[in-house]
């Protein structure tokens, strides 16, 4: 047990208030069992914890005027096409009436609502938050393809009045970039710069000061300022909602694969902590049980958290005109659907050395030092196993990335 104490005293050293994927008062809780030595009360805490993240709710508004590509932003938020299964309905005419709720297809607690258009003879701006229901939202994007107008202004001040978040967003950039590109004075960098500062040199005539406007497009959404949005967006959202709406963005970045990778390697002592506590009660079955079961939920997790699922690769693939075979070849873990119970023990074994069932059997009848042992051994064991998973998956999302974003001229070199 004194060398748990020692394991959570350097980790209780390091982040001094709060542990990784804890509140203040879980950690003190958390500190107050190690010190007792009661595992199972610890154990108790980290679950809550975990219980709590995954009831977490999240609600995302976009909203704009009729025709800002309010839908396939959304969609494209989602990591979806505009004609994906699933997807938010788009037109040439104002084609939300209501807000429209989405749901994310492996977050189903992050949720996206398209809003009907601002401006309409149905909806003005002073009685717009009403009429969509301005409470439930966490924070708002406010969109607009040309300039940015008086709607949106006053639709942003009105947020503000509330106490609530606002981003602004100029949509279909790649329109702007195909329509202006045949000139012969054509230059990408200064064209989204005069677009960028037509947008910031509006909005304060509309009553809005210093604000920063994010050029995005739908249909080349891991381009232009989208990183920077979604940075924008993660750094100011609290704990919880910041790793839920972070699992939930596309992987289409080096950087948001990075993000996740290090959100989820924060995780990973929880769930040590889960096989730990476990391991130290004398009934070994029960303990390698529970051992695989953690390993199982934990490795699918971080394979759908980075696309390695069939559906994501068959989504990706559609996205950039590739197959999905190619995507596949890059990948050398297993997709999500190819973790099993049997895949999981038989990494069990090997991190643990063969006959890992008569080891646990013997060391748990010992008593009292043997169970320590075995609650030490199933902490540094998780920890180490669900450490090495994450990175070859983690590697994988970047291999893929390369490849879906790779031209046809390198491809035909």
């Amino acid at each position: 047990m004194e060398q748990l104490k020692d394991i959570f005293g350097k980790v209780f050293t390091k982040h001094r208030n709060t542990l990784p994927g804890l509140s203040e008062q879980e950690t003190d809780e958390l500190k107050a069992a190690i010190e007792t030595g009661d595992l199972s009360l610890a154990a108790y805490v980290v679950q809550k914890s975990d219980e709590l993240l995954k009831k977490t709710e999240l609600n995302i508004a976009i909203t704009g005027e009729s025709g800002a590509g309010k839908s396939s932003f959304l969609n494209a938020l989602r990591g979806l096409g505009d004609e994906d299964e699933g997807s938010a309905e788009t037109g040439v005419v104002e084609t939300t009436k209501e807000p429209e709720r989405y749901q994310h297809s492996k977050y189903p607690n992050v949720i996206f609502w398209d809003l009907p258009g601002i401006g309409t003879p149905d909806f003005k701006p002073d009685t717009y938050l009403e009429q969509v229901t301005f409470s439930r939202y966490d924070f708002f994007i406010i969109l607009a393809s040309e300039r940015f107008r008086a709607n949106h202004a006053k639709l942003a001040q009105e947020i503000r009045k509330m106490r609530k978040k606002f981003y602004f967003v100029r949509s279909k950039v790649d329109l702007d970039l195909y329509n202006e590109k045949y000139k012969k004075s054509f230059n990408e960098e200064r064209t989204l710069e005069k677009i960028r500062n037509d947008c910031v040199n509006n909005l304060p005539r509309e009553g809005m000061s210093s604000p920063q406007v994010f050029l995005v497009s739908s249909r080349e959404f891991q381009k232009y300022d989208s990183p920077k949005l979604q940075k924008k967006l993660l750094k100011e959202l609290e704990s919880h909602k910041k790793h839920i709406f972070l699992m939930a963005l596309p992987n289409l970045s080096q950087p948001i694969l990075e993000k996740k990778k290090k959100a989820l390697q924060r995780q990973i002592w929880k769930q040590a902590l889960k096989s730990c506590a476990i391991a130290a009660v004398p009934l070994p079955a029960l303990s390698v049980k529970c051992d695989v079961g953690i390993l199982v939920d934990n490795m699918r997790q971080y394979c759908e958290s980075f696309g390695l699922d069939d559906i994501s690769l068959i989504i990706l693939a559609s996205q950039v005109g590739k197959s999905v075979a190619e995507l596949k070849y890059v990948i050398k873990s297993p997709l999500s659907k190819e973790i099993s119970k049997e895949m999981a023990e038989k990494l069990l074994a090997q991190a643990t050395g063969e006959g890992v069932m008569v080891v646990k059997h013997f060391v748990s009848m010992i008593p009292v030092v043997g169970t320590i042992f075995a609650a030490e051994r199933s902490f540094t064991v998780t920890y180490k196993m669900l450490n090495s998973f994450l990175d070859g998956v983690a590697e994988d999302a970047q291999r893929v990335l390369i490849k879906a974003l790779e031209t046809e001229e390198k491809t035909s070199e």
